[in-house]
């Protein structure tokens, strides 16, 4: 894993590779055909109700807000919000009198999501532009915080989690899906960025992503299902981002790049905040 030396390349790779899939409409890591990743993660009745633009856009590995049980009226908020996939559909579920806000770092998204917002109609979502280990939001004044395979982008995890529990109420939720290794990544694979941006290189073992939850203070932490990928899966992922890298003269080995995704699970946690 990279050390904090390598933190602002890795912010800086990552932050890249969003602005490019924002701008030309492309998912961080689509298996073939292009879509088939999404209808394994939301319904088709989600799925009809978000517009296009936010959907190619979107990076995925869970869906938070079917874990979440959003209330009408709650405070949610999205931890890396993207293109407003997961923002549109919490918005949809805490009404009007609820109100949503997504934060994330990446201008492109940023401008994207506040587009699809405008034109969907949607008054309880706001965007705002921050970093989610460094959150623009007060203490104590989130009902429900969601995020979808973005934590394993930073290398400060445990900042993450203690601002998520900063800015929770008391008895609040955490309901994320992220990344997390459930087998060593191959050495090669831990210092390629290519592979650290579509969420593969800085995930680390369930446990000790488990363990950093209960170290911010959170309770109840618990797994509540466990996706990994089939070997042609894996492969069909790999398969884009070596034509990717190969116009960037940039060599990928194909088998390390699979073994890398073969080693990550797909993880839907829930976690809570004490209540006073």
């Amino acid at each position: 894993m990279p050390g904090k030396k390598s933190d602002e390349k890795v912010k800086a790779a990552v932050t890249k590779h969003y602005s490019k899939m924002a701008k030309k409409s492309k998912s961080c890591c689509e298996s073939e055909p292009r879509g088939s990743e999404l209808v394994k993660i939301y319904t088709a009745e989600e799925l009809a109700v978000l517009p296009k633009e936010a959907k190619d856009s979107n990076c995925a590995c869970g869906n938070p807000v079917a874990i979440a049980e959003l209330e009408p009226g709650q405070v949610v908020l999205d931890l890396g919000s993207g293109a407003g996939v997961d923002v549109f559909l919490a918005a949809r579920n805490v009404g009007p009198k609820g109100k949503v806000i997504g934060v994330d770092m990446t201008d492109a998204m940023l401008e994207k999501a506040n587009k699809l917002a405008k034109r969907m109609g949607f008054d309880n979502v706001e965007f705002r532009k921050g970093e989610i280990e460094n959150l623009p939001v007060v203490g104590d004044s989130v009902d429900v915080i969601i995020s979808n395979c973005v934590i394993n982008l930073v290398t400060d995890k445990e900042r993450v989690f203690r601002e998520a529990y900063r800015v929770l109420r008391p008895g609040g939720k955490l309901a994320i899906s992220d990344r997390v290794l459930v087998k060593d990544l191959p050495d090669e694979a831990r210092e390629d960025l290519d592979l650290w941006s579509v969420c593969v290189s800085g995930a680390v073992m369930e446990g000790e992503y488990l363990s950093k939850i209960r170290k911010a203070g959170f309770v109840k932490v618990k797994v509540t299902d466990r996706r990994t990928y089939s070997e042609q899966e894996a492969r069909s992922f790999v398969k884009t981002g070596v034509e990717e890298r190969k116009k960037r003269r940039r060599t990928l080995d194909e088998e390390t790049a699979v073994q890398a995704f073969l080693a990550v699970a797909n993880d839907r946690i829930v976690a809570f905040k004490p209540a006073k």
